[in-house]
Formats: C-alpha cells, structure tokens, sequence
C-alpha cells in the first residue's frame, strides 16, 4: 500500500471516525444537576443582554435525509440504525459513525462525565436534535441565540468524496443546509446552523456558498487544512479565491471548529486509558487554533482579503497573547524577507480579521480581555458535548465579567457576534 492509499483509506474513514468508539463505551460518572438551580434564565447582572453562545451542536434528525431525499436517492442518503445498543447513521452499507455524539446532558438535565456521549438518542437530551426542547433548555439557561455546528459525521468530505458519486454527496450536504436555513427560522431567528460545501468541486462550492447566503445562513465551516482532500488544493491556492471574495463582499464569515488537522491523542502517553488521552487531547485541539491563525498571518491571503471574518471557534482565549507575540518574534527572526512583503503584522492582522471563544476560562477573561481585544471575544458554551460549560452557565459568565462595565459585558455576550455573524437583532 502506498502512501497515497493510506491517505485515502483515512479520509473514506473520517465519518466513521469522527466519534471514538470507546467514548460511548459502558462507564462514566453521572453528575446530578440541581437543575432548578441551574434554569433560573439570565443572571440580573446581564439583564437586557441578548446572549449569543458562539459554539453549540445540534444533532442531525434521523430522518433529516431519508425525508428530504428526492426519489433516486431514497435509499442512498445517510439513515439511522441501531447497532450493538448504538445509535448510527448509516450511508448504504457504509458505517458514517455515532448518531450525535457529544450528547452528554441526559434527557434527566443530569450530566455524564468521562464519556463522548449517551449511546442512543432516546437518553440524551431531546433539545440536541429537536427544535422545541432547545429553544426552552436555552430560556432555562438565560442564551437567546446560538451558532450551531453539526453533530455527527455525515457531512465529513472525505467520506462523502469516497462513496464514489458526486450529485449524491452535493445532495447530502444540500439537504444538511436546507433544514439549518429552515431550522433557522422555525427558531425565529435564534439558532444559526452553519453551512457545509462541497469543498472537492469547485463549481458547486461557489454556487452552493451562494445559494446559502441567499437562504440566510450566517457563515461556513471550512477544514484547517482543505488539502487533506484528495485533489483539493491549500488556501494558498487560487482554487478559493473565488469563495472568500464572496465572503468578503457579504461579510459572511468562515469558521475553524477546533483544529481537526492534527492528531493530538498522537501527543499523550502510552498505556493512558480513554479518560486520560482525551483530556490531554481536548486541550491540544483548542490549542490547534493556533496554527490555523498563523498559517493564515503568513501565507499573504490576508492581504489579499483584508475584510475576511474567520471565526476561531472552541478555541479558548488564554493563548493568544503568547501565539501571537511568539509571530511578532518569528516575524523579526524567521521571516526577514517575507514579513517585508506581508502589509501587516500579527497583532494587526488578528485585530482586523480573527474572533476567539472562551467558555471554562477564569484568569483569561479576567485579566486578557484588553489584551485580546474587548470587541475580539466571544463566548460559548459547546451544549451539548463533554467539555460543556452545562451547568452553571449565568454563574460563570456573571463571575468572568463581572469587574468590566456593562457596555463592554454586552459586546462579548451580544454585540462581537451579531457583527461577525451578521444577525438580525
């Protein structure tokens, strides 16, 4: 086997892989909520704040394919089964992974710690795939909006590119966007589902990154590095130029959920148990972001895009001083002539065309927001998954933000999102 087909061979498994299988193995620790407590709505110290939680997942229905399908891909479109106790999606005998994994508050309110998700729909939380329970889990939580990511790995493009079909993948993805844009305004204009596209044709990427805008979706989510892809080029390439002008022109913004490129479980020791490896590596993919923001600062593309909004999304706020006067340095002592050629430097760049999200952070909203930037912060509370700053989330933001006026608590929790993600309120 070459190089090459184990390349591939790991991007046709990138669905399957997307959630790992011992996380939903028996196990864990259940953590009861006082959940009385925990849906008393907004804190009295954020009232008349519109709070917009920049980083949630809602989980595919499972019937979101199989009843949107136009007749010749009835029985081809991703489906639900029930494997082994496991909920799965399904792609005609192709295994595309977990139905949602990441669902960790229970159907109870309570909270399971130690593990990626419940096994089966039915146990978690009925607001992480329904519109009705959502919208009152967020009353009950004092969050009026959320920007939501998907849940599963049915829109992965490594695996849609390997089932060998282009109209069926675009299909796919064209039905994933379709119920985000009408989700959007069943939800009156409170859940922003982001969009996905077909990054392998470049024609139908254009115009399915179009046809989203025009339906009112608020922004696309991009891989860090698209050139995994078989036959899909680096952003460095002319190959994007076309999508980023577009992004530019409407200030629609792309977005990094995590840095899924790397490999962090590759970094933690040998003989860990599940436990111990995904702590290590949930915080190495926050980290991640870094390097997304620094390929970026040194390619030129941001010169050439100088309104381009990216969203660094699950990333935490703590690092970004240190990674970006580490670029100041690198600038001065690694890059003598290109940084000559680039029109800005890394603290400018940032300051024109990066957001970040906290969510547990203490010490960096307290002591970094002015560093960072009051009107470069967003927050997040990534319900429903393990990491999820669930319960707790009024108490924790009132406590973050509580020594900054007013006016700057509302440009984190409302105003720095509505500007990136161009929302109607």
């Amino acid at each position: 086997m070459t190089d090459d087909d184990r390349h591939i061979e790991a991007i046709a498994d990138d669905a399957q892989r997307y959630w790992l299988d011992e996380g939903f193995s028996p196990g864990g620790v259940i953590r009861e909520v006082d959940y009385a407590k925990a849906s008393q709505g907004i804190h009295p110290s954020l009232a008349g704040i519109k709070i917009v939680d920049c980083d949630t997942h809602f989980s595919e229905p499972p019937d979101l394919f199989t009843s949107r399908a136009p007749a010749k891909f009835k029985d081809k479109v991703p489906y639900h089964r029930h494997v082994g106790g496991r909920d799965r999606w399904y792609v005609g005998d192709n295994d595309f992974g977990a139905w949602g994994g990441g669902c960790v508050i229970g159907a109870d309110n309570n909270k399971l710690l130690g593990r990626l998700s419940y096994p089966s729909m039915d146990q978690g939380h009925p607001g992480s795939y329904q519109l009705k329970p959502r919208l009152k889990a967020m009353d009950e939580m004092g969050i009026y909006a959320q920007i939501c990511y998907q849940n599963s790995g049915v829109t992965q493009a490594g695996s849609l590119m390997a089932l060998g079909d282009d109209e069926l993948a675009r299909t796919i993805l064209q039905i994933y966007n379709d119920a985000a844009a009408e989700r959007q305004v069943e939800s009156g204009q409170r859940l922003f589902t982001l969009a996905h596209l077909p990054l392998w044709n470049k024609p139908a990427m254009e115009a399915e990154a179009r046809r989203c805008l025009d339906m009112g979706i608020k922004g696309f989510v991009l891989p860090d590095l698209p050139e995994r892809y078989p036959g899909v080029p680096s952003f460095l390439d002319d190959y994007w130029t076309p999508l980023f002008e577009m992004c530019e022109a409407t200030g629609a913004p792309i977005n990094f959920h995590l840095n899924a490129a790397i490999d962090p479980g590759g970094m933690t020791w040998r003989g860990f148990g599940f436990e111990q490896t995904l702590s290590v590596a949930s915080m190495m993919y926050s980290l991640g972001n870094a390097a997304t923001i620094g390929n970026f600062m040194v390619s030129g593309r941001l010169d050439r895009h100088p309104k381009l909004k990216i969203g660094m999304i699950e990333s935490g706020m703590g690092w970004v001083p240190y990674c970006i006067e580490a670029l100041e340095h690198q600038f001065d002592e690694m890059l003598p002539k290109k940084a000559k050629t680039l029109q800005k430097r890394p603290w400018q760049y940032f300051k024109d065309n990066f957001w970040i999200t906290y969510w547990f952070e203490k010490s960096a909203p307290k002591l970094l927001l002015e560093t960072v930037g009051v009107d470069k912060v967003l927050i997040e509370t990534d319900f429903p998954h393990p990491v999820s700053l669930y319960p707790g989330v009024q108490e924790h933001f009132a406590d973050t933000l509580g020594g900054y006026s007013y006016e700057v608590r509302k440009k984190v929790l409302e105003s720095n999102a509505v500007h990136l993600y161009n929302l109607p309120f």
